[in-house]
């Protein structure tokens, strides 16, 4: 039988057919955001987010201070501070694949909950530290929360909320990520770095307060044949005035049709396995596009080429962008669609990672170049280039190129690879695949925030900037042709839209 070709049109043709969905009036009963209680258990939820923010980008501003200590015992060699760098990303990843049992076996809301734990301890480490050894345990501490709650959060905001509101939630975790890093930036010109760790632990306490007043996930309730209180739980996030017969009663059909653990012929078929791959292979081509890198190492970079004002300015200046930017995603990503923000995010992404390229291997080089951060230890781009002068405009080409890199990712590939993953992922599979999401991307990171000071000590810091924009290209092939728009569509109807395997979701 001939496949239907791409895009067609017509009733055997539509992606997400609406004979299963509420007439008008009930459509508008379940799907307006009429209960403003499912934003604070959001918001509860996203504080998670904030932390893993925060530590991701600790290292910005402490390791240049590190290097500079008068303490034998903490003062950073370049391995050091590769490792110092590096290694949240390792913690994360254990997070990730501890996330793909306790997903499922504690649910969302406690395994969100539980990753205070390992945060506040990493982060107590991190403020007493007189040790390398103890800097160490509390990034990978802090980064194994972060790894946790980047599992978690996202498949929880996603099953409580609606499909109306649903991509601005969605965006959610990565506007509090975003938050959590200005807030590091900003405070990092204010506070001695272990001062920044002792306020690492506020957010954290005051997420655990709220969570603790929050329902589990419907979905999740429903799935451990928690009746009762899954609808309890539906009711307090719609309202009591909010009909939630025909949305309870679809979450209950699909959770059915799922009540058994996954057998192995069941993940060899391609509605399984087929969503699985596309959130693996997104949240791969995500950290390849070396957002990690660049925030681990911003303030570095900064140090390390000619710019105009002072590094830890451009640092907490390109945050307040980044935040700008996730912002305009939140407000526009259930408007223009999933897809075309991610199309829009890889170009500027590849035009930005282009830009800082060139500059660094043909543009002017600092007038005394750091050589305690570790980035090169030789002059950048060779020996032909002009000395920078703090007043040359020229100089405000990184800053503007990283802005645009950040306002890129911050706009599409940020928010929209968390919010696709918690959509296209099946409920069977939801805490395991969503784990092993998690595990696949950090594992990434770590490979990545690692070889990034090799690389750049070998070859010059262009070349990892060569390598993103080359990435950012593949993406926009692989988004074209493989990711699905899922605008306006209840999980459900997600979900059902992979079992029929029509591939006409391509378009």
């Amino acid at each position: 039988m001939q496949e239907p070709l791409l895009g067609a049109e017509g009733p055997d043709y539509d992606t997400f057919p609406e004979k299963s969905s509420p007439s008008p009036g009930e459509r508008t009963r379940v799907g307006a955001p009429q209960n403003k209680r499912v934003f604070l258990a959001t918001f509860a939820a996203v504080l998670g987010n904030f932390s893993f923010g925060y530590a991701l980008v600790y290292t910005s501003p402490v390791i240049p201070a590190l290097e500079h200590s008068l303490d034998p015992d903490l003062s950073l060699t370049k391995t050091q501070a590769s490792w110092f760098g590096s290694v949240f990303t390792l913690g994360s990843a254990a997070g990730g694949l501890s996330a793909m049992v306790l997903n499922d076996l504690l649910g969302r809301k406690l395994s969100i909950m539980f990753s205070a734990v390992p945060s506040a301890a990493g982060y107590a480490l991190m403020a007493g530290a007189h040790g390398f050894w103890m800097l160490l345990l509390g990034r990978t501490l802090t980064g194994f929360a972060g790894g946790l709650t980047a599992a978690c959060i996202p498949v929880y905001v996603s099953e409580i909320a609606t499909p109306g509101v649903r991509g601005a939630l969605g965006a959610t975790p990565q506007l509090m990520a975003v938050f959590g890093s200005l807030s590091l930036y900003a405070l990092g010109l204010l506070l001695p770095w272990r001062w920044l760790a002792v306020a690492g632990e506020g957010p954290v306490l005051v997420m655990i307060l709220l969570l603790s007043f929050m329902p589990n996930s419907p979905r999740f309730l429903l799935s451990r044949g928690r009746d009762a209180e899954a609808l309890r739980a539906l009711a307090w996030l719609r309202g009591a005035d909010t009909d939630i017969r025909w949305e309870f009663e679809q979450i209950q059909d699909n959770v059915r049709r799922q009540s058994t653990r996954m057998s192995w012929a069941e993940a060899r078929n391609p509605h399984t396995y087929r969503p699985i791959l596309i959130a693996l292979v997104m949240r791969f081509l995500q950290q390849l596009m070396g957002i990690t890198p660049v925030l681990v190492y911003l303030q570095p970079i900064f140090e390390s080429t000619a710019v105009l004002l002072p590094p830890k300015d451009d640092a907490a200046i390109v945050g307040a962008v980044r935040l700008f930017s996730v912002l305009i995603a939140a407000l526009t990503m259930d408007l223009a669609g999933r897809k075309v923000l991610l199309f829009i995010s890889a170009t500027i992404m590849f035009a930005a990672n282009l830009t800082l390229g060139l500059y660094v291997h043909f543009g002017p080089k600092p007038l005394t170049p750091n050589s305690t951060v570790g980035l090169e230890s030789v002059p950048l781009g060779g020996t032909g280039q002009p000395l920078a002068t703090p007043s040359s405009y020229l100089t405000l080409v990184p800053l503007v190129a990283t802005m645009l890199f950040i306002m890129g990712y911050a706009m599409g590939w940020g928010p929209i690879t968390w919010l696709l993953m918690s959509e296209i992922l099946p409920l069977q599979a939801r805490g395991v695949a969503s784990g092993l999401c998690v595990l696949v991307s950090w594992l990434t990171a770590f490979a990545l925030t690692k070889s990034f000071l090799l690389v750049v000590n070998a070859f010059g810091l262009h070349v990892p900037f060569f390598f993103f924009a080359a990435i950012c290209l593949a993406s926009l092939v692989f988004t074209s042709c493989c990711v699905p728009e899922t605008k306006g569509r209840s999980l459900e109807q997600i979900e059902s839209f992979f079992r029929t395997g029509r591939r006409s979701f391509l378009h």
